[in-house]
């Protein structure tokens, strides 16, 4: 199987890789290579550089920032933000509440939130999963009362990732606790440092600080802070996590992983002799996960191609589980490539540890393997 774009298509890709490479520092491409970059300032430099480029925010509507490109020429930026090792984009701003915002806020709202959060003025957080809802969202328990023109909020929020630094947090909040339980939620905005906030920090197995508890206590936000109509959130939920997934496949980045192992294997002696890249079993394996890869590959384009009207196909359930098999699969290749290496601080086990993750957020496995069931083969 071969995968070959136009010539059209590689004079794309080749423009987009020297604006990237001349917008974006090389120290700070490095920083991402090695794992080491500078939270936050790095994301903000690199979303604003781009931002200038008219680059930050592709897949938004024209009106807002978005390019008018095909599925494969965002298909070829996707990747080369990855081959190129630009960091990412913070999701919850550019593949989130941006796209949010632009589908169901009213017109003040876009005005207000748009603009800055396609440059990182604002740093968005989510608040979506809590310690009873995580892969059934639909069991949250945070309530926000009305009062006036005001909601009232009261309620805990976990996993949220990167809270420490976020100025705002998008909401999940239950507003009817009286009707079927997709039905009673509602989706809002407000800031972190309104009174009531309180933010505490989660350590990961790998000794990191990504991940947060947030509580709310008689937190009060305006009814203007509402997106959407009220207990529509399930609605707005579904379309954000449409979109979340179609990104989680990583595609570029598993290449750069696989890319990596190359270079470790061929320098790596085997013990018959040679090096590890000429070892069967080594090279099956990983001809094995280049293979996935790039059916994996033509599947986003697929997906991509046939989602239209800003409305993701469900079919993205495929490309979150998969992706983020191939994700931790490609790791794994890596620890074991290591040996003895993978045991320092900054080798690739503290990386493997923290991807164990992505088999669970943005909808776990399980959950995806439901929706492809349901709304992928209809049974």
């Amino acid at each position: 199987m071969q995968l070959r774009f136009t010539p059209e298509e590689e004079a794309f890709r080749e423009d987009i890789r020297n604006t990237l490479r001349q917008a974006v520092p090389e120290e700070v491409r490095q920083r991402n290579a090695a794992g080491t970059l500078n939270y936050p300032d790095d994301i903000i430099a690199t979303t604003r550089a781009l931002n200038e480029c008219g680059l930050a925010v592709t897949h938004w509507p024209t009106e807002w920032g978005g390019k008018d490109w095909t599925a494969v020429q965002h298909h070829i930026f996707g990747e080369e933000m990855a081959l190129n090792f630009i960091p990412d984009f913070l999701p919850f701003n550019a593949g989130m509440v941006g796209p949010v915002i632009a589908h169901f806020g009213t017109p003040e709202q876009k005005e207000k939130f748009l603009p800055a959060t396609a440059n990182l003025d604002i740093w968005w957080c989510q608040g979506f999963s809590e310690p009873e809802a995580g892969s059934d969202l639909a069991a949250l328990k945070t309530r926000a009362v009305r009062d006036g023109d005001e909601y009232v909020i009261n309620g805990q929020k976990t996993w949220t990732t990167l809270g420490q630094f976020a100025d705002w947090i998008f909401c999940l909040v239950r507003t009817d606790p009286d009707v079927k339980k997709q039905a009673g939620i509602s989706f809002v905005l407000f800031p972190m440092d309104t009174p009531g906030v309180e933010l505490r920090p989660i350590e990961t197995i790998d000794g990191g600080h990504e991940v947060n508890e947030v509580f709310f206590n008689d937190v009060r936000i305006p009814v203007a802070n509402l997106v959407g109509a009220e207990n529509q959130g399930w609605t707005i939920a579904k379309f954000l996590l449409g979109n979340e997934r179609s990104g989680i496949a990583r595609v570029g980045w598993t290449k750069t992983k696989l890319a990596e192992a190359k270079r470790l294997a061929a320098a790596t002696p085997a013990a018959s002799g040679g090096t590890l890249l000429d070892d069967p079993l080594f090279a099956a394996r990983l001809a094995g996960l280049e293979n996935d890869l790039l059916a994996l590959e033509v599947t986003q384009l697929r997906v991509v191609a046939s989602s239209a009207g800003g409305k993701p196909n469900p079919a993205s359930s495929l490309l979150k589980l998969r992706g983020s098999q191939l994700q931790q699969d490609a790791l794994e290749l890596l620890s074991d490539l290591a040996g003895p290496e993978s045991l320092r601080t900054d080798g690739p086990v503290p990386q493997y540890l923290n991807y164990r993750k992505v088999s669970i957020y943005g909808g776990s496995s399980e959950v995806q393997r439901q929706i492809i069931d349901k709304a992928v083969l209809g049974l």
